[in-house]
């Protein structure tokens, strides 16, 4: 069944904003009872396997079913997320934050992909290196430039900066789920598309 771009785009983006939500409660609820009982990077290591779970239930029929899906992205999402927590633990900051986002984008489109020609390769790692960065720091945006200022307040209560803390982590893991997922989208249909035989006229 043919699927239009736009289509592939919106579901992704929607399917692992829903995804990114879920996945960032475990931050906005737990990390205090995480980062004193397990470490930091056992709670990123649950965060990513909400989305590894998740991604499939919501997002199987850009793939063509789910257990399609999986073989894909399951492998992608695993590289990706090392090479992001690798370059966050071992350089940190903004500069981790760029350096992991390009790393495991690049990664991520070459084993989703597959084999295909360098220029649709790159072309497509751009292009969700795109979105997803712009998911991303959007995220961040609202987080320390909408929600931890009024968190800040000094007219804030204490129930109010305790919402407001977890707004800012929902919404994080909301933007940054729709940039990656319509990105995710993008790539499925590239997929899809490449692969399916050109008939003569």
């Amino acid at each position: 069944m043919h699927r239009s771009l736009t289509k592939d785009i919106a579901q992704g983006g929607i399917a692992f904003a829903t995804v990114g939500v879920a996945a960032f409660s475990v931050w906005a609820f737990a990390a205090t009872w995480f980062r004193q009982w397990c470490g930091e990077l056992a709670m990123y290591s649950t965060i990513a396997l909400v989305f590894l779970v998740g991604s499939g239930l919501l997002m199987g029929a850009l793939a063509g079913g789910m257990g399609k899906f999986y073989c894909r992205f399951l492998p992608a999402f695993f590289a990706y997320a090392v090479l992001w927590c690798a370059a966050w633990f071992s350089i940190g900051g903004r500069l981790g934050e760029w350096v992991g986002a390009a790393a495991g984008c690049h990664i991520f489109t070459i084993l989703l992909l597959g084999k295909k020609p360098p220029h649709l390769l790159l072309r497509s790692a751009l292009m969700l290196f795109a979105l997803h960065t712009i998911g991303y720091f959007a995220g961040d945006a609202a987080m320390y430039d909408l929600w931890v200022p009024r968190a800040k307040s000094p007219e804030t209560t204490f129930e109010e900066r305790k919402l407001y803390l977890v707004l800012a982590k929902l919404s994080w893991g909301l933007c940054y789920g729709f940039g990656f997922g319509a990105g995710i989208g993008w790539l499925f249909h590239e997929a899809r598309k490449s692969s399916t035989p050109r008939t003569e006229a």
